[in-house]
């Protein structure tokens, strides 16, 4: 399958090789106005790794994230995908690095007048030229791949559940195989039984397809379970980063007080670097 996709693929700019960093932000700064919300920020993440990225609501964490993505504009700073240059590629090779990129946005944004099968779709059609069989075929392989019955593909996105919802917008953001995908609040609305079901099949795929994970959240489950490191934003930029035990040991008020207060629980962090 993998192979049917990459044929299909613009070339892509020649990566620089450094390590294993597969995003770099350096010294980002976000304005809307007058307001900045995002100053001088830096962040890397790692190939092959579950980056959970927290912050207090309103830090922009989203901002960040629609940033990487091209959505929003920044005044200054540099972003790097795949040792690229986000801001010096031409169309071509722009097209090539989106395809590199899976998403899946808040509460899934899938579209609501297509079924669970023409959205994940949605990718494939706006990037590639397949048969409509090859393109029926590799979405059902997607919504196996995301853990959903062959049945659920004929369903529009009011006939599904909450956690339907996000394993199909789960199966869109992998539709075209990519290296990163981006998670903005994935287990947001979900029970906690649905939330662990969906942080064990993020693990899951990371582990066999590959994938590395960027993952905005505020759920501390997810972030015990899943993250291999975490990154706080605070003060516009960065705040720190590291392992959750790392973190928990974080002399600053906002940081104590997310994985130490009242909703906080006790983790047995010997399972945790």
């Amino acid at each position: 399958m993998s192979e049917i996709l990459l044929h299909d693929k613009p070339a892509a700019p020649e990566p620089e090789k450094r390590d294993d960093v597969i995003l770099s932000a350096r010294d980002v700064t976000v304005r809307f106005g007058r307001t900045t919300v995002l100053e001088n920020l830096s962040l890397d993440v790692y190939r092959g790794e579950i980056l959970g990225f927290i912050g207090p609501s309103g830090a922009g964490k989203s901002v960040l994230l629609r940033t990487v993505l091209g959505l929003n504009s920044k005044q200054s700073g540099t972003i790097e995908l795949f040792g690229v240059d986000i801001d010096n590629v031409t169309d071509q090779q722009r097209v090539s690095l989106d395809m590199r990129l899976g998403v899946l946005f808040q509460q899934g944004a899938l579209f609501s007048a297509l079924t669970v099968k023409e959205n994940i779709q949605v990718p494939m059609r706006e990037y590639l030229d397949l048969p409509k069989k090859l393109m029926d075929e590799l979405a059902m392989l997607k919504l196996e791949l995301v853990g959903l019955k062959p049945d659920a593909a004929d369903k529009f996105p009011s006939q599904l559940s909450g956690g339907m919802i996000k394993r199909a917008a789960l199966a869109r953001a992998l539709a075209l195989d990519p290296d990163i995908v981006f998670l903005d609040e994935p287990t947001s609305g979900l029970d906690p039984i649905g939330a662990a079901d969906f942080d064990e099949l993020v693990a899951k795929l990371r582990d066999t397809m590959g994938l590395t994970v960027y993952m905005v959240t505020h759920d501390l489950d997810s972030l015990f379970s899943v993250c291999d490191r975490i990154a706080i934003l605070g003060g516009k930029k960065v705040m720190v980063d590291g392992t959750v035990k790392e973190l928990m040991d974080y002399d600053e008020p906002w940081v104590q007080s997310y994985f130490r207060g009242k909703r906080a629980r006790q983790i047995d962090m010997s399972a945790r670097g």
